[in-house]
């Protein structure tokens, strides 16, 4: 049996290569969500078996089909040993399209299985399998907003990049 030898540090950059995915996924930041993988790295997800930056070429059209998305990240372990980490993830996602469209709108239940390593200092996803455990209809279950506020997006307009740009940052 092996010993996981990472550290507290190894841990949270591992942790922070899946919130960085999860982030680009979500506001629709093909750059963020490609920098959780390194530049051979695979991906298995419902549907999809190919490198990284072909799984983000199949999301694409994907991405048009949806208003929004968002994903929870639960449970979270890392067994590293040297520069390789086993790493499994629980998580939830909740995907919209518009307020009556069936198949659109869903939550689902999810695991990431993560072979990550450390090259060059960083750790990145070698080789991903993203397991959906469950997945449940929300087709006539959302409603418009009760009132004029802010609204994500998956543009330039979202609150976040809106902030970024008053505050000059990145």
């Amino acid at each position: 049996m092996a010993t996981s030898t990472g550290s507290d540090s190894e841990r949270w950059q591992i942790y922070e290569v899946v919130l960085r995915y999860c982030r680009g996924l979500d506001r629709n930041d093909k750059a963020l969500m490609r920098s959780a993988y390194h530049a051979d790295g695979i991906d298995h997800h419902t549907g999809f078996t190919g490198t990284a930056d072909e799984f983000i070429e199949w999301l694409t059209p994907l991405w048009r089909d949806y208003q929004g998305s968002m994903h929870f990240i639960g449970n979270h372990w890392a067994e590293i040993v040297g520069d390789d980490a086993v790493v499994e993830t629980y998580g939830m996602s909740v995907h919209w399209g518009k307020l009556d469209e069936d198949g659109k709108n869903t939550t689902n239940g999810f695991r990431y299985v993560d072979h990550m390593t450390k090259r060059d200092g960083l750790w990145a996803i070698s080789e991903r399998w993203a397991a959906r455990d469950w997945t449940r209809s929300d087709a006539g279950r959302y409603v418009p907003k009760e009132a004029e506020g802010p609204t994500g997006t998956r543009t330039q307009e979202d609150p976040l990049w809106v902030l970024k740009r008053k505050l000059q940052i990145g």
